[in-house]
């Protein structure tokens, strides 16, 4: 399988992961008794910087940042998987800290997360290896 492949099914599943993660990432479900946690994140204001924000509000908005950074490393997957062979070559330091940078967020996602974010990440970081295992990348 070249390498295009890999960045390309890599790619596909950073946009679902990014869709899934901001899809999901709000919910609560009742039976883990977190409402009124939930509640108190939403209602206790606090000013920042001259701004009137609640922990609800940087829960929300570093979620909308990890959605973003999912998105966007899909799309530099996308690219990668375009470039040629030659190309590829010519930038390893970015082919591996994608990867590298994919296998830190495997290992938070075990950690801190559950299933789906773990074998989704997971599955990531093995394309994005396997896409930098081609030496010539293309072949």
């Amino acid at each position: 399988m070249k390498a295009y492949w890999f960045y390309k099914i890599a790619a596909i599943l950073l946009l679902l992961f990014s869709v899934g993660h901001t899809l999901g990432f709000r919910k609560t479900d009742p039976h883990w008794g977190a409402d009124s946690l939930v509640a108190s994140m939403q209602e206790l204001h606090f000013n920042v910087g001259g701004f009137d924000r609640t922990y609800w509000d940087f829960y929300v908005g570093f979620g909308l940042f990890v959605s973003v950074f999912l998105l966007f490393a899909g799309l530099v997957a996308w690219q990668l998987g375009s470039l040629s062979p030659a190309t590829l070559v010519s930038i390893p330091v970015l082919r591996w800290s994608l990867a590298v940078c994919f296998a830190g967020v495997s290992f938070l996602s075990w950690r801190y997360f559950f299933l789906v974010p773990g074998v989704f990440s997971t599955v990531i970081t093995f394309c994005l290896i396997a896409a930098v295992g081609f030496r010539d990348g293309g072949s």
